[in-house]
């Protein structure tokens, strides 16, 4: 069995509209994907937004105006290479083509991607046939508003960050006036992917997390709290060392970036580490090169997680300096000056963005926690994302177990997500509940009925201990199973 396989028969998720056959970029997610999911994000939540007094989350439309991605310059840019098979006219993404044979095709023009596809002798991987020159396709989603014949042009938008920075006039002075000021949005986003692959992976209905900071760029190379971050052992694999291939482990005051960049690249790194316990092998830092970043990002690092599922280290989010941009192109384009007056100072912030892909990482965190043994199949989901928590089961449906074990269930859900099972062996519904990812489950026997203690049976090591159902809370929080 594969961890796709589980994803699907336990209602992780699944293709949108599958009993029309589906839609290749489109998931839905079933109760336990909307679990995981949720978890995922109040995780993020608490993480980034903490880390600043200034730091928010806003909630901005999916929809908006032309004149916005006009001034983003996403119209002109956001663009992918298409190539066409000239037999069967499927479309296919030329730098995929490239990258599954090799070839790095970040940085390259159309022209150069044309030419590598013919050296490479690439051809359509679903008929063998020939395919045509490469040339940019748009992706984003067009749509008009209203019902009028000159109706206003509009476009679901491709990517969170726009709702921030259209809306960092009205927050900024909502939150008075101070920098740096942070706006995050977790929400959906919709790209037209010429061939979405990977399943999961790359979607055209997509879910992101982000927090642009904006911030006085005179502080770029300073940070309140660097010091705490700055012996910190990064791993990262920057572009000197890639003609050698190797991932380097050197504190993070030796990686060659501004302070301000450099506190946030380490908390980024603690949050995967040390939140969602990503094995430290299986995580970097991967720096892009000037041909490969965007042409207004300054410094861009991309978070890459190794998972089986996906072959290898791929991109899970991204740390992007956007230097003054995003906000000067929206003056430019809405006439609203973006700039601000701190202590006498007049400058349009800069922008430091997180950027995260939620779908992505919670394939990669289902991937981390897939594991075969023996006798099982189990998620060792961390505590902090797995759907349920606990599960609650009486062993045997009679004699009172039931109701003695619903109130269990009953105290233990104001806390956390719980499950409450009462059918099959107890042997079948510890393995439903392993398959599922739940870290901890509580079995109600005859002898919890006469001294009012239960079996807590730990999802990794499957050791049981008794626990007194008034001590049950605290040994979830704090085991020691």
């Amino acid at each position: 069995m594969s961890l796709m396989d589980v994803a699907l028969r336990r209602g992780f998720f699944y293709p949108s509209s599958e009993i029309y056959g589906g839609s290749a970029g489109f998931y839905d997610f079933g109760h336990l994907g909307v679990l995981l999911k949720r978890k995922f994000e109040d995780t993020w939540r608490d993480y980034f937004l903490a880390l600043d007094p200034n730091f928010v989350e806003i909630d901005a439309a999916t929809i908006m105006p032309e004149a916005v991605f006009e001034a983003s310059g996403h119209l002109k840019s956001f663009n992918d290479p298409l190539t066409e098979c000239v037999e069967c006219h499927v479309r296919h993404k030329a730098d995929l083509l490239l990258e599954e044979k090799g070839v790095e095709a970040e940085g390259l023009t159309a022209e150069e991607m044309s030419e590598a596809l013919q050296e490479k002798e690439i051809r359509c991987p679903r008929c063998g046939g020939e395919l045509s020159e490469v040339r940019w396709f748009n992706m984003m989603f067009h749509l008009s508003l209203g019902a009028a014949e000159a109706n206003e042009k509009a476009y679901l938008r491709p990517e969170t960050a726009q709702g921030c920075y259209v809306s960092f006039k009205r927050m900024f002075e909502v939150l008075r006036n101070q920098i740096p000021m942070g706006l995050a949005i977790l929400g959906r986003a919709y790209r037209n992917e010429i061939s979405p692959r990977q399943g999961f992976y790359r979607l055209r209905e997509l879910n992101q997390a982000e927090l642009q900071i904006f911030f006085d760029p005179e502080h770029l190379d300073e940070h309140p709290c660097y010091d705490s971050v700055k012996d910190q052992i990064m791993r990262i694999y920057a572009v000197k060392d890639r003609e050698k291939g190797e991932i380097r482990e050197i504190p993070l005051r030796e990686v060659e970036v501004p302070k301000f960049y450099g506190y946030h690249m380490a908390k980024v790194q603690d949050f995967y580490l040390k939140v969602l316990k990503v094995p430290r092998e299986k995580f970097r830092f991967r720096e892009l090169s000037e041909e490969e970043r965007a042409f207004y990002n300054k410094i861009h690092w991309d978070m890459e997680i190794y998972t089986d599922v996906l072959g290898g280290f791929k991109e899970a989010g991204g740390i992007h300096y956007r230097g003054d941009h995003d906000l000067s192109g929206h003056e430019k384009g809405s006439k609203k000056k973006m700039e601000v007056n701190i202590q006498g100072r007049k400058f349009v912030p800069h922008v430091l963005e997180l950027s995260f892909g939620v779908d992505r990482n919670l394939l990669m965190l289902l991937d981390l926690a897939y594991t075969e043994e023996e006798e099982r199949i189990v998620l060792k989901f961390p505590s902090v994302v797995a759907p349920y928590t606990v599960a609650v089961f009486p062993l045997v449906s009679k004699d009172g177990l039931p109701e003695f074990a619903y109130g269990i269930y009953l105290e233990l859900r104001r806390e956390f997500d719980v499950f409450f099972d009462e059918k099959g062996s107890i042997g079948k519904r510890y393995r439903r509940q392993d398959e599922i990812g739940t870290p901890f489950c509580v079995t109600v026997d005859y002898d919890s009925l006469e001294d009012g203690t239960v079996t807590l049976r730990d999802r990794d090591t499957m050791n049981q201990v008794r626990v007194h159902k008034d001590t049950l809370l605290s040994a979830i929080k704090a085991p020691d199973v």
